[in-house]
């Protein structure tokens, strides 16, 4: 189920019979029509996945009773305890890079387990999610391979129409309010751009560039760079999708090295967070987004992530309580109101 920015309708995309086609690779994406899940790191035990619906339905969303409950006190897993100390570890680690000036940006994630008690229902917990967040792509996934996994993403990677596209640079992040950007923030929004810039123009010089500006996403106020280009080279979607992923918004600078030194050291498993999903050639349009704000769900826990680009000038407790802030958009829908 998705329900895309500002839309009072979402579609809910069903594979009947069989499993979701496992792809190795985004350059695999030409030609094909489904729903995207991706991972941050696409190996055999995550693979990119391609659901291949049997239906496709449009459906008003649904108004939430506020006086039915999701949850009642919210209780955190055992070892949350310890998360504090390893964020702090690898804090300690990425920000060494970052001094050493072996990387310009690093993206730091982490993990937090809620408990999951009594018979929730999912379908509500999108409701709820389309209600709060209307600004955001919101998705409810689930596969016998990825889970089942709850999104509300305002961060584009790449949408369009085959020769139309528009991806954007998200990055540096405030809490609503008096807003006044620091630099910390404004540097790490210009590393994405000039990042983006140099994505596209592999493809074509027919691209214009609007922002910064801000934006905001739930309780949250990001910058963000919008890019429009059209290119007619064949297959280019999925060259661009696999020239883009993963974006310094979740990975680093310089791309390959932050990558592999994220998978070999953060404590988090990112697993399908900061990776990306959406609706590829539905409705004759593709809106693939990053998959940020989300929580796994699994019989137990609810699991949340969050990430957050830290530079040689970061500090680490701002940068926690950053995470803190993030992840209070999956925890809101699991609260009482």
């Amino acid at each position: 189920m998705y329900r895309m920015p500002h839309a009072d309708d979402y579609v809910e995309v069903v594979q009947n019979d069989g499993e979701p086609e496992r792809l190795t690779s985004p350059l695999e994406l030409n030609g094909k029509r489904g729903f995207v899940v991706a991972p941050f790191t696409v190996s055999d035990k995550e693979p990119l996945l391609l659901i291949r619906p049997d239906e496709v339905k449009v459906m008003h969303v649904q108004a939430v009773d506020n006086e039915e409950a999701e949850n009642g006190i919210m209780e955190y897993a055992d070892d949350n305890g310890n998360e504090r100390t390893y964020y702090s570890v690898d804090f300690s680690n990425f920000h060494s890079r970052l001094e050493s000036g072996e990387f310009q940006k690093i993206v730091l994630a982490r993990s937090a387990e809620i408990k999951r008690t009594g018979n929730d229902n999912l379908k509500r917990l999108f409701f709820k999610a389309c209600k709060e967040y209307p600004r955001v792509f919101v998705a409810l996934v689930s596969t016998s391979v990825s889970g089942t996994w709850l999104v509300a993403t305002p961060e584009i990677l790449l949408e369009g129409d085959g020769e139309q596209w528009h991806t954007m640079a998200l990055a540096g992040t405030m809490t609503l309010g008096n807003i006044q950007w620091t630099e910390k923030n404004v540097c790490e929004q210009a590393y994405v751009t000039s990042y983006i810039t140099e994505c596209i123009e592999q493809f074509t010089t027919d691209f214009t560039v609007e922002g910064p500006y801000s934006v905001r996403a739930g309780q949250l106020v990001h910058l963000r760079t919008d890019f429009r280009f059209s290119t007619r080279l064949p297959n280019a979607l999925g060259k661009i999708v696999a020239t883009l992923h993963p974006t310094p918004a979740v990975c680093g600078i310089p791309k390959r090295a932050t990558h592999d030194f994220i998978v070999a050291n953060e404590h988090c498993q990112r697993s399908y967070y900061s990776g990306f999903m959406g609706p590829l050639d539905i409705f004759g349009a593709t809106h693939l987004y990053v998959s940020l704000r989300c929580m796994q769900i699994t019989p137990d826990v609810y699991r949340l992530y969050a990430g957050g680009g830290i530079l040689s000038e970061s500090v680490e407790q701002q940068e926690w309580e950053e995470t803190e802030e993030k992840m209070k958009t999956m925890k809101k829908l699991l609260q009482d109101k």
